[in-house]
């Protein structure tokens, strides 16, 4: 069967491939190239983006933020990708960073932090280097309506935004990059209008969740900005998404998942052929952004769970021409961890104030290597490495 699988997806998709911009002189040389040559560019194939070519790159995988800009900046930082200096700069080179998904929910910055990844992006092409992202079960959660998780105060970020733009009208990208620089001065403006009755102000609220829905549902602003994610990745020999890849996922068709999810997304839901929600990546317990058969302590699994577990991610793993995964959305309390001879990292730790309040940590991935950060000092000393095959 996994001889199948390759066979439908290698060599990668004929769709055109799409070069970033080319390193400039001053950032061929980085702490990623190994020897100190010039980097070749990346390649992104599919679109939204699926597979990534990128020669020598340094890796950060980040995983769910859930509206908590603070911790965000701090993994950012502690990866070596953010300035702190407080200016949001890409100091990360050629690096690529990878966000696995949940921006949303749980915390009141969520459009603020999208904003800041989408700066980071454009300032990282510039340098060589690349920012992706892939979508969680509350993007998709959200897109479909889904608002039990959305945090009050995420509400009036969505009210914000909606008057911000009326001086945008007419240039999206610029209002949305820039919103990360805009947005703390809409929330101090609000907090200080604030009376103690608005907590029970019922048109507020009602005003609130219009806006959220206006930018979130299919062909909403915000959906198409999550349209252009997919919700599985792989750069290089590495997969990345939210819940779990499967075997049956790659049979299905890994580009055509991303396509699919991304057309939805995009697509207004006032036609009668308007598309439904994919529900292989986006529904159901073992859809792409639902799964968690590899993020359970094996612990508390028999001998025989185990090696089916096992079986299944090395199945899927040769299935989509990859050496290991790299999941979210389960917290774990140990820390980003691997498992299943390190086939499979586990890099949702729960640091958003809204889920667990944890301290931030990341995985950087150099080549088919593999450690975790857990400090600033971490990222200057070579700790924790695991060899990720």
């Amino acid at each position: 069967m996994a001889s199948l699988y390759i066979n439908s997806l290698l060599p990668l998709p004929s769709s055109h491939p799409q070069k970033l911009v080319e390193p400039s002189s001053s950032s061929l040389l980085s702490t990623s190239n190994y020897n100190d040559v010039a980097l070749k560019p990346i390649v992104i194939n599919g679109d939204p983006p699926t597979f990534v070519s990128a020669p020598s790159r340094r890796i950060i995988a980040v995983g769910d933020l859930h509206g908590d800009l603070g911790k965000a900046r701090d993994a950012l930082q502690m990866a070596g990708v953010l300035s702190s200096d407080g200016r949001d700069q890409w100091i990360g080179q050629d690096t690529v960073l990878v966000q696995v998904g949940d921006i949303l929910d749980r915390g009141d910055d969520e459009i603020a932090i999208l904003s800041l990844l989408k700066s980071l992006d454009d300032q990282a092409k510039a340098n060589g280097g690349a920012v992706f992202q892939v979508n969680g079960n509350h993007e998709t959660m959200n897109v479909e309506g889904d608002f039990r998780y959305v945090d009050a105060r995420a509400f009036d970020e969505c009210t914000d935004f909606l008057d911000y733009l009326e001086d945008y009208a007419h240039n999206w990208d610029k209002a949305f990059t820039n919103w990360i620089f805009e947005s703390r001065q809409w929330k101090e403006d609000r907090r200080s209008s604030q009376t103690y009755w608005d907590q029970w102000n019922v048109v507020k609220r009602q005003k609130g969740v219009i806006a959220r829905s206006i930018l979130f549902r299919p062909g909403g602003r915000i959906a198409c900005e999550l349209a252009r994610h997919g919700v599985i990745l792989r750069v290089n020999n590495w997969v990345f998404c939210h819940g779990g890849l499967l075997p049956h996922h790659v049979a299905y068709g890994v580009e055509r998942i991303n396509r699919e999810v991304s057309i939805w997304m995009r697509s207004p839901t006032n036609y009668e052929d308007s598309p439904q929600m994919p529900f292989i990546a986006t529904r159901g317990y073992d859809s792409v952004v639902w799964n968690r058969l590899y993020s359970r302590e094996t612990s508390e699994l028999e001998d025989y769970q185990i090696e089916q577990v096992s079986k299944i991610l090395q199945d899927t793993l040769e299935a989509v021409g990859a050496k290991a995964m790299v999941v979210g959305h389960t917290p774990q309390l140990s820390g980003v961890n691997c498992e299943y001879g390190c086939g499979i990292w586990r890099v949702d730790v729960g640091m958003s104030s809204g889920v667990l309040d944890s301290r931030p940590e990341v995985l950087e991935i150099r080549g088919d290597k593999a450690r975790v950060i857990r400090s600033n000092r971490d990222r200057l000393h070579e700790l924790q490495v695991a060899d990720a095959i």
